[in-house]
C-alpha cells in the first residue's frame, strides 16, 4: 500500500460504481443486500434540513475520502461530519498512524489531504450520493434526506485564514466553484451519452443543490486553546452564519474519574496523561461557555450544539505507533 493518499478522479469513481454494480451487484465491495433502504418516509430536521436516520460517521478516516462517504451512505449513514480541515494541510504524518486491535488509537492530526483536495472529496461524494439515491431508490422521499456537516480546527487565526475561509464559503455555496461545476459537467455528459442507463434527463445534474453545508463542527483537539473555543464558535455563528457544534473532550470528567472508569471497565492498561486534563477546558468553564453560546446562537438565529465526546490523549506505550502520545 502506498504511503501517500492519492484521490481518485470523479469520472473514475463514477465509472467504477456503475461497472461494479452492473457486473457484481456490489459497490466498493458492499453487496446489494447490505444496502440500507428506508422502508418509510420518516425523517427528522436538523439545521433546517431533512435527515433520514440519526446515524452517520464522525470526522475521521471514514469521511476523508469520497468512497468512504459513499460506503457509509450505502449502509445507512445520513449525517456526515466531514473530516476536519485546518490551515496546516501539508503535514508529514508518520505511518502507521492508526491502530485499532481493540480500542482505537491514532497519532495523526487532521486530513492527509490538502484543504483543496479535501474539498474536492466532499464535492465528489455530494454528487455521488444524489446519484446513488436515484439509482438504488434508497429513500422513499423525492427530496435529499442526508446532511453534510463540515469540520474545522484548531485555532481562530487558522479558521479565519483565506484558505479555510474559502473552504467554508465554497461548502456553503459551491455555485461558483470551478470543481463543483466540473463535476456537474461530467455528470451531465455521462447522462447525455447514455452511460447512466437509469437516467435519461441531464437536468438531474442541474437540480443538485450547490448548497452543500450550512453547519460546522469545531474540533478542539491538538492544542486548541480553551479560551479560544468560545470566540471561534461566536465567529462561526455570527460572521459565517453557520449552525455550529463544538466537540468537547472526555477530560471534562477529570483525571481520577476517567482513570477509575477505565479500571472498572477493564481498560486499566491505558496510561493517562494528567497534564491532558489540566491543560484542557475545565468542567465549570465548559458549562458556562455552553450557556453563553446557546444564548448567542438564539440571537444569531442559528442552532448551537455540543458533541460528546471527542478524543482522549493518552500515553503511547504500546510500541505500535510513532510519537509519545496517541
Amino acid at each position: 500500500m502506498s504511503d501517500i493518499m492519492r484521490p481518485l478522479a470523479f469520472e473514475k469513481l463514477l465509472n467504477w460504481i456503475l461497472e461494479e454494480y452492473k457486473k457484481h451487484r456490489t459497490i466498493f465491495g458492499i453487496p446489494e443486500e447490505k444496502f440500507y433502504k428506508k422502508n418509510d418516509d420518516y425523517y427528522f430536521e436538523i439545521f433546517g434540513e431533512k435527515c433520514e436516520t440519526p446515524l452517520g460517521p464522525a470526522a475521521g478516516p471514514h469521511t476523508q475520502t469520497t468512497q468512504n462517504i459513499v460506503a457509509a451512505f450505502l449502509t445507512g449513514g445520513r449525517f456526515f461530519e466531514l473530516k476536519t480541515v485546518q490551515i496546516l494541510d501539508e503535514l508529514d504524518i508518520e505511518k502507521p498512524c492508526i491502530e485499532a486491535t481493540d480500542e482505537g488509537y491514532n497519532t495523526e492530526w487532521s486530513t492527509e489531504l490538502t484543504v483543496s483536495q479535501a474539498y474536492e472529496e466532499y464535492v465528489k461524494a455530494w454528487f455521488l450520493l444524489h446519484l446513488l439515491n436515484e439509482m438504488l431508490h434508497l429513500s422513499k422521499s423525492s427530496e435529499r434526506t442526508f446532511v453534510f456537516n463540515m469540520s474545522v480546527g484548531y485555532d481562530l487565526k487558522g479558521i479565519q485564514s483565506a484558505k479555510i475561509d474559502k473552504f467554508i464559503e465554497d461548502l456553503k455555496d459551491a455555485s461558483q466553484n470551478e470543481f463543483f461545476l466540473k463535476c456537474k459537467r461530467i455528470l451531465k455528459t455521462e447522462i447525455e451519452k447514455g452511460k447512466i442507463p437509469f437516467l435519461n434527463n441531464a437536468d438531474f445534474a442541474e437540480k443538485i443543490s450547490p448548497e452543500i453545508s450550512n453547519s460546522i463542527t469545531l474540533s478542539t483537539m491538538h492544542g486548541c486553546p480553551p479560551e479560544d473555543q468560545e470566540e471561534i464558535c461566536k465567529y462561526l455563528m455570527e460572521k459565517k452564519h453557520l449552525h455550529t457544534f463544538v466537540k468537547l473532550n472526555p477530560t471534562l470528567h477529570g483525571y481520577e474519574y476517567v482513570q477509575n472508569v477505565f479500571k472498572q471497565l477493564g481498560y486499566d492498561h491505558i496510561t493517562l496523561k494528567e497534564e491532558s486534563f489540566t491543560h484542557d477546558m475545565q468542567y465549570d468553564d465548559a458549562i458556562r461557555m455552553l450557556h453563553t453560546l446557546t444564548e448567542f446562537a438564539e440571537k444569531q438565529n442559528v442552532q448551537f450544539g455540543v458533541k460528546l465526546s471527542n478524543t482522549l490523549a493518552v500515553v503511547n506505550d504500546k510500541g505500535k505507533l510513532p510519537t509519545d502520545e496517541m
